[in-house]
């Protein structure tokens, strides 16, 4: 998850380079500790994927005002991002579908635990080839 972590980072900063570049002032603000506590490892794996939704919508919304303010540059540089989270909430989605199918199967999580760091790690490698 280490990966994942420094995608995300990438993703950051890449967007406040933009802004920089355009002549902005990117300021990033102090976030929130996030909540660490579940009912359940598949309430994890929930959150995340609604959160990757949230992510979608917001990036949605940048693009429909970029395009109100006919600024296209920076309609062009949100597609990236368009792309990305289409992967970031089909691997959200991928990862849910796994626990579904394990269900309450204990023997199942080793199995899971091998095709989530693969899958990360997948994505991650398909992430620096852009």
């Amino acid at each position: 998850m280490y990966a994942q972590s420094d995608e995300e980072r990438e993703h950051m900063l890449k967007l406040v380079k933009f802004v920089n570049e355009r002549g902005g002032h990117a300021k990033i603000s102090e976030l929130s500790a996030p909540n660490v506590t579940f009912t359940s490892f598949k309430e994890m794996f929930e959150k995340l994927f609604e959160h990757e939704v949230f992510v979608s919508q917001s990036i949605n919304d940048l693009v429909h005002i970029s395009l109100e303010e006919r600024d296209y540059a920076s309609h062009n540089f949100l597609q990236w991002y368009v792309a990305e989270q289409i992967e970031e909430e089909a691997v959200a989605r991928t990862i849910l579908d796994k626990i579904n199918l394990i269900g309450d199967d204990k023997g199942g999580l080793y199995l899971f635990d091998r095709d989530i760091e693969n899958l990360t790690v997948t994505s991650a490698s398909a992430d620096g080839l852009q």
